[in-house]
């Protein structure tokens, strides 16, 4: 009896440890007091996370509300947004927002997948770890410098090569010609998703690194083992195996992009109208809310319509973030 009774103790001892309780035995150890108050600081820190989010929420929301109520449900696909006939719409903007994500997301998905692949399949180890630390180190460049360097390099290229070249390929194609219409100016929307393109890039690549590199040795050998080339691997066992995470990793840099502001500040044109043309220059919501924000008198219904865009921006941000979760959860079947 007294072995079962041990027994038992020891089990309720294993249970309260498994639900992060103390045992008997730990309370009598030197120290033990201070074991309440440090998960006392663990809640407090976990519910400060929750206290920021909802107080983000409802700012964001109180704050644009006038606005909304000013001019209605149309105000998020309406185009005009004139402050001196106060006069605002958030249409322009959302759309510059998603067209510069999504083609963004097109450009950096092939180079991130082919830097990930070329990292842990096929790159020696003397060049994988100065071009792993590259990497990381360009995910460290604040967007501002990505900015400064799209107005210093990539718009004269843009202007005097890309995009000139793009008109003599594209120009005589019917429907995909208003693609590559107007002046090659170098700003516009075109150079925006590029910009964000190397952003995203670095953030993207190191999560494809992780997932690729967690897929079993075994799966792959044995593929090299039938036969199967490098691009039969990856194509065939890599990408199915880390499918799912890949898919996250996709949609977390895809909301990344989303929220960018002063680098497509600088290169975007900050022009309020919509346009098939990829050369046109145009604005997000990140961008207007940078240029605006400090000429908009607290009160008024331009701060108002403002805040009512952050909001806007805040749940394009939570909607693309609730598809990746679900897509992970479901595993992309």
């Amino acid at each position: 009896m007294s072995a079962i009774a041990d027994s038992s103790r020891d089990t309720t001892s294993v249970a309260d440890a498994a639900r992060g309780s103390p045992s008997p035995q730990a309370k009598r150890v030197p120290g033990a007091a201070f074991d309440p108050i440090f998960k006392a600081l663990l809640y407090i820190c976990s519910g400060l996370i929750l206290v920021l989010l909802v107080s983000i929420v409802i700012l964001l929301f109180w704050g644009g509300w006038p606005a909304l109520s000013h001019f209605g449900v149309s105000f998020y696909w309406s185009t005009v947004w004139n402050p001196v006939t106060e006069k605002f719409g958030a249409g322009v903007m959302i759309y510059g927002t998603l067209f510069t994500g999504f083609l963004s997301l097109l450009i950096a998905l092939p180079m991130s997948f082919g830097i990930a692949f070329f990292l842990t399949e096929i790159a020696p180890l003397s060049i994988r770890k100065p071009v792993g630390m590259a990497i990381q180190l360009l995910a460290a460049v604040p967007s501002i410098i990505f900015g400064m360097w799209g107005v210093a390099a990539i718009i004269p290229l843009m202007a005097n090569y890309i995009q000139p070249f793009l008109k003599v390929v594209f120009g005589y194609i019917p429907v995909i010609n208003y693609l590559f219409a107007g002046p090659a100016s170098g700003f516009g929307i075109l150079t925006a998703a590029v910009i964000l393109a190397f952003m995203v890039i670095p953030f993207i690549t190191a999560m494809f690194v992780e997932i690729l590199e967690a897929v079993p040795p075994m799966l792959k050998e044995s593929a090299y083992g039938v036969g199967c080339t490098t691009f039969e691997v990856f194509r065939n066992v890599s990408v199915p195996y880390g499918r799912t995470a890949l898919v996250g990793a996709t949609m977390l840099g895809f909301g990344r992009a989303l929220g960018e502001t002063m680098a497509v500040t600088y290169v975007i044109g900050n022009a309020n109208r919509i346009s098939a043309s990829l050369f046109s220059s145009g604005a997000t919501i990140a961008s207007t809310i940078a240029n605006e924000f400090p000429d908009a008198p607290a009160g008024s219904l331009r701060n108002e319509s403002l805040m009512e865009l952050g909001f806007v921006l805040f749940v394009i941000s939570f909607i693309v973030l609730a598809i990746s979760r679900m897509l992970v959860k479901s595993g992309v079947k």
